[in-house]
């Protein structure tokens, strides 16, 4: 996403009064970077092990029973310095073993014609035209990725709704602006079938009582994951699996005492920072150090498109589903003097406040590196901030922040700049 923004920027370059000709890009090598960056990530984890003292054990892992793992040898090469096959017992047993791709029926990914996000992190070159099957995170990140390096995108969503988890009026909002791109969005429709050809896939798709057909170099299934809970040993332990996810309670415990479960295997929100903050919740429980539930209400969202999307707390159809009476404040960028200096007028803050009590129930962002700016709503909501504290908080100028300030103020009545 990195390398496709710089891309869009220097295509933009008379915007800001620069000379960028003869741009192009090299597929490979930006496959590369990211690769060597998961790499170095990766590394830096194994270095947090070592630096630890975290014994590794290379394998394919089922629990025989509470304490007691069998690991057997696994097809991958192990790395050096870490534990084989064999037999391990543990008072506590963690299983983080994350989740893969969910695959429609009659829709399975190939690895060709039709990709996973695992096809389509690496492609060997980016393809003239893309069907993206699914409008959540993923799927409308490779199709604005996708979309900025050249290719015809379509995307087809069974809700009414892109980004159904989103705010509806965000959502609309993002739609508009990938619509104006050129991204072609179809929502409540289902693509029925795929005929593929040697190199392209001719898809057929439903929306009411219409059936159109679409033909793309290649189609991304995007339909969400599902854990990765299968050939553990869980069915004979009894431990409670539902919808394809491990159940567990406030702290992770699973059905079964001493089994606990961490991540995308037990369930949404399925982000990398909720994963984390559950494993640290998970072994402060296990030492005794009662440690507060998360809230889950609270774990912030982040769509990583052009414009950026995220979120945290309640929609304003959750709010008012819950018949809470509410205060809604909007700020556009195009009202804010930095978003405007960017070049990234286009965008919106959006907050939701309890009409009684002044609590911020939820706040909802569409625009330039707005992923990095919801992290300001989320501690407020943690430390129960009113209204009334965020008017009182002088936000720094010029920054995209003050958005947040003024679309507070907007919600009483007492925006300045609108």
């Amino acid at each position: 996403m990195r390398s496709a923004e710089i891309f869009s920027y220097l295509n933009r370059a008379k915007e800001f009064g620069l000379h960028a000709d003869n741009v192009g890009f090299d597929v490979s090598a930006i496959v590369n970077r990211s690769r060597a960056i998961s790499r170095r990530l990766n590394e830096g984890v194994g270095f947090l092990l070592k630096k630890n003292k975290v014994s590794v054990i290379w394998g394919d892992a089922f629990i025989d029973a509470p304490g007691k793992v069998t690991v057997i040898t696994s097809k991958s090469e192990a790395p050096k310095g870490v534990l084989g096959a064999g037999s391990y017992q543990a008072e506590h047993i963690i299983i983080a073993t994350g989740a893969r791709p969910r695959a429609l029926p009659d829709i399975e990914p190939d690895k060709n014609l039709v990709w996973t996000y695992f096809e389509a992190m690496v492609p060997d070159r980016i393809p003239k035209s893309l069907l993206i099957i699914g409008s959540g995170a993923i799927g409308i990140e490779f199709a604005s990725f996708n979309h900025s390096l050249g290719a015809q995108v379509s995307v087809v969503e069974m809700l009414p709704q892109i980004l159904p988890v989103e705010d509806a009026e965000i959502a609309a909002l993002a739609r508009k602006s990938f619509e104006k791109r050129g991204i072609k969005i179809l929502t409540s429709a289902e693509v029925t079938k795929l005929d593929k050809s040697d190199d392209s896939v001719t898809a057929t798709i439903v929306q009411g009582e219409k059936t159109q057909t679409v033909v793309a170099e290649r189609v991304l299934s995007a339909v969400g994951v599902v854990g990765n809970i299968e050939n553990l040993g869980l069915e004979k332990l009894g431990v409670k699996t539902e919808h394809g996810i491990i159940a567990v309670d406030q702290f992770n415990q699973t059905t079964v005492p001493g089994i606990y479960a961490v991540g995308d295997v037990c369930g949404p929100p399925m982000l990398a920072h909720k994963a984390e903050h559950e494993g640290l919740l998970c072994i402060e429980a296990i030492k005794g150090l009662q440690p507060q539930p998360m809230n889950k209400l609270m774990i912030s969202g982040c769509t990583y498109c052009s414009p950026q999307i995220a979120s945290v707390g309640l929609t304003e159809e959750a709010a008012r589903a819950q018949q809470l009476g509410i205060r809604v404040g909007h700020f556009p960028f195009i009202a804010n003097g930095k978003a405007i200096a960017m070049g990234e007028h286009e965008g919106l803050v959006k907050v939701i406040f309890d009409d009684t009590t002044g609590q911020l129930l939820g706040a909802h962002m569409f625009g330039a590196e707005v992923t990095e700016l919801i992290q300001g709503y989320t501690v407020a909501m943690n430390l129960e901030t009113t209204e009334a504290d965020l008017m009182r908080t002088v936000f720094p100028h010029p920054t995209l922040s003050e958005a947040m300030h003024e679309a507070g103020l907007s919600a009483y009545g007492q925006a300045l700049n609108i």
